[in-house]
């Protein structure tokens, strides 16, 4: 898994919208992180040039609704599914405003699951 300098810059500038956004190195990808809700929390990742966010029962059917898939990636002899990090709608990517919007749900429900 990995991700490209550009792609991780254009989601960079995406979330531009967040005052301390942060990247960290992520299973080969990258993590963004925020505090904007108090706590240092990871909301985002960039795995495979793909953007995902965090989701929760409550938010998983908005991406459900859009065909969007959760993460896999394949151990041994099985594919693992991480339902926690799903895939963000390529129409969001038309309108920094959709995207930030989407941010800011996964960045809150991150910080919940947080604790």
């Amino acid at each position: 898994m990995s991700a490209s300098a550009e792609y991780v810059a254009y989601i960079s500038e995406l979330l531009v919208g967040f005052a301390d956004l942060q990247q960290k190195k992520y299973f080969g990808g990258v993590a963004f992180h925020s505090s904007d809700f108090g706590k240092d929390t990871q909301f985002a990742v960039v795995l495979n040039d793909i953007l995902y966010f965090v989701v929760d029962d409550s938010t998983r059917p908005e991406y459900e609704e859009k065909g969007m898939q959760p993460f896999r990636y394949q151990k041994q002899d099985k594919t693992v599914v991480v339902r926690k990090w799903y895939s963000v709608p390529e129409d969001c990517f038309d309108d920094e405003g959709i995207v930030m919007e989407w941010a800011n749900k996964a960045l809150r429900v991150a910080t919940e699951l947080k604790g």
